[in-house]
């Protein structure tokens, strides 16, 4: 038998459940309707306190299956981070802690482990009759977090995207269940073997860019239908980015603010000095820490229509344009040659072959204020292109939705009243919740989101960042994960790896 020591939460109620149950009584008894006993909690460390993981921890830690018990973070506290609002963070924080004045000394936006710890504490300590609670732990390395931490059950992955497949392979590896935000990795390498890992551990995982829209259902049924005739082209357009970019590394030196562990942020990627516009939420722009726009937000609409439109092989062959650049050099104006950064705006096209329910079709992305030119149906109305859309076309007609394809509907409007009846599209009905990973994980099954359905459009949106480092059209080999035509652009799906985080 263990000594009691080496005995963890679980192990504990296990053995001395049967000796206990004589005494137990129902939970609701206990502790209310909704009451969820703690032998039955999800034990989840949140990796990664920036705006939007604190955001989301805000709303998560209300759930009653879960019980956060470690925070991680290379930064203890600081308030440089970057935002969409000046006090919309510190509002959904007062909130979750239950403390209208918290925060209201603090110059800037506030992040960091040491915030996320404090909202842990608060809010648990508030929902506890004593009103007191202590019990979250605290890391700057996960590494350490996941060595030390014996009790947990699952990993929530916040990070920069560049640090995304180390986390969660080396969670996987411990045998716990992984829920990360977008993308899998920012390099296919990273990508492929993340989805490796999950096939030889077996855990649980959820992508959460998952969502199941019944507009993408609604524009596969009348593309099927034959609506628009043949399918020949998806075209997919965003307002990203919203952060600044730039064209080169930052020259000056900057210090590193107290408490940011430099190191550990920078994980895989070769060192450089510290400088703010690698972080935060202007991370995403540089090739080494981000994936671009297509990455941010081409998860959300590109993901539910890969999947109800049965596209399983990704591209063939991959194109890209992008923003030019020139600079200034003992007064001679030149060309600016940017290698590290994605542009201002760009236009992919992939070319995709049959699929199991469609024929071969070209797929558009655009980003950076880019979108396609306003189709003559729309211009027979006098109607313009949304700022950010979808759009179906096909070789006797289009479809046209939002972003995600919520609402779609066939162009011109008397196309779409003789198709359907209606000039109205059907009701949109979305489903994208923390429960569907939460009930899966606590069941032992995958969640519908699960990372290994991600794999043609990981493929796919990180194949385009190829594409624009390339310069030309590349042709792709899924199989070897090889660019065939240009072997100096393989280098891309790979990245020189610091020390100690090789994958």
């Amino acid at each position: 038998m263990q000594s009691k020591k080496n005995m963890n939460r679980r192990e504990f109620i296990r053995t001395t459940a049967s000796a206990a149950a004589f005494s137990i009584v129902p939970g609701h008894v206990l502790g209310g309707m909704n009451y969820v006993a703690p032998s039955d909690k999800l034990n989840l460390a949140y990796i990664g306190c920036g705006t939007q993981g604190l955001r989301e921890m805000s709303e998560l830690i209300t759930n009653e299956d879960i019980q956060i018990v470690s925070v991680c973070d290379p930064n203890k506290f600081t308030t440089n981070y970057v935002d969409w609002s000046r006090y919309g963070l510190r509002n959904t924080i007062r909130k979750a802690m239950g403390d209208s004045t918290w925060g209201e000394n603090l110059d800037g936006i506030p992040g960091g482990r040491d915030v996320g710890k404090e909202l842990v504490d608060k809010h648990y300590a508030g929902q506890s009759s004593s009103g007191k609670f202590k019990g979250c732990t605290s890391y700057a390395d996960f590494r350490e977090l996941l060595e030390k931490e014996k009790d947990i059950d699952a990993v929530k992955v916040m990070t920069p995207d560049h640090l995304h497949a180390a986390i969660s392979i080396a969670a996987m590896k411990k045998k716990k269940h992984v829920v990360m935000h977008k993308p899998i990795a920012n390099r296919m390498h990273e990508a492929k073997v993340t989805l490796d890992t999950v096939k030889k551990t077996g855990v649980n995982s959820h992508f959460l860019a998952w969502s199941k829209r019944s507009g993408v259902e609604t524009a596969f049924q009348w593309v099927k239908k034959g609506a628009i005739g043949k399918l020949r082209e998806i075209h997919n357009w965003s307002n990203r980015p919203v952060w600044p970019q730039w064209t080169s590394k930052p020259t000056e030196a900057q210090k590193v603010p107290d408490g940011f562990d430099w190191d550990l942020w920078l994980g895989p990627v070769p060192h450089r000095p510290y400088h703010p516009n690698y972080t935060h939420a202007v991370f995403r722009g540089w090739y080494d820490f981000g994936a671009g726009s297509i990455a941010d937000m081409g998860h959300y609409s590109l993901w539910p229509l890969f999947m109800t439109f049965g596209i399983d092989t990704p591209p063939e062959s991959a194109e890209a344009y992008g923003t030019t650049t020139s600079i200034i050099e003992n007064h001679v104006s030149k060309r600016e040659q940017n290698d590290v950064a994605f542009p201002y705006s760009c236009i992919i096209r992939f070319n995709f072959p049959e699929q199991k329910e469609l024929p071969p079709f070209k797929l558009f992305w655009y980003d950076g204020g880019m979108k396609p030119h306003t189709p003559d149906e729309l211009d027979q109305e006098d109607k313009e292109l949304p700022s950010e859309g979808m759009m179906f076309v096909g070789d006797k007609g289009k479809i046209l939705g939002s972003f995600r394809c919520d609402s779609p509907r066939i162009i011109p409007e008397k196309k779409m009243v003789e198709f359907t009846g209606s000039s109205e599209p059907p009701e949109d009905k979305v489903v994208r919740n923390d429960r569907v990973w939460i009930d899966a994980f606590k069941k032992g099954e995958q969640s519908p989101g699960h990372f290994l359905k991600t794999g043609p459009v990981t493929e796919t949106i990180l194949l385009g960042g190829v594409a624009l480092r390339a310069g030309k059209k590349i042709k792709y080999d899924t199989q070897q994960m090889r660019i065939t035509n240009n072997k100096e652009a393989n280098k891309y799906l790979y990245r020189e790896y610091r020390k100690g985080w090789e994958i």
